[in-house]
């Protein structure tokens, strides 16, 4: 099992990898739509952002030895179709702010939810989590990132020409 520590060390490194992406893609084009779909390399920060804060609030509570809260959108996202829904919402939500607010954000997230593990007691950091099915330490909080979105962004660099991978 891994530390709270080599935990906090990954999520750096990821932030890391976050801000060089997001300085590949460039302020330039966080608006242009391409990544996912219709929506933008911010929309894309944005939704990772809303689940992010979801994530935040379950850890806060758990350090605080609370239940876990309900999701900021009011229901369990079980069902595809669910998680559409939630996805429109975040991106609702967020709408009317700049794509580099966005961005930062997602990044400033990382800070966040490092805070957040931080402030968990050591006997909470290894017992295991209901809404992970596994122990505090060993979640990987950016597994979503680099299964669902990584790829999708890289090709959209490729297709516009405007990979310059660092």
């Amino acid at each position: 099992m891994r530390t709270q520590a080599e935990q906090i060390a990954a999520l750096r490194v990821d932030q890391a990898f976050w801000r060089a992406l997001a300085a590949e893609v460039g302020p330039a084009r966080y608006a242009e739509p391409g990544p996912m779909g219709d929506w933008s390399f911010a929309d894309m920060a944005g939704h990772l952002a809303g689940w992010r804060e979801r994530t935040i609030n379950r850890v806060l509570a758990l350090g605080r030895g609370e239940p876990e809260p309900a999701p900021p959108w009011g229901v369990e996202a079980e069902s595809e179709d669910e998680v559409d829904k939630v996805n429109d919402w975040i991106r609702e939500r967020h709408a009317g702010r700049s794509p580099e607010q966005l961005v930062a954000d997602y990044d400033g997230s990382y800070d966040r939810l490092i805070a957040a593990l931080e402030a968990v007691p050591a006997h909470f950091q290894t017992a295991l989590v209901a809404w992970a099915d596994e122990p505090l330490v060993e979640v990987d909080f950016t597994s979503h990132l680099h299964d669902e979105h990584v790829g999708p962004v890289r090709a959209w660099l490729d297709r516009a020409g405007g990979s310059q991978r660092i």
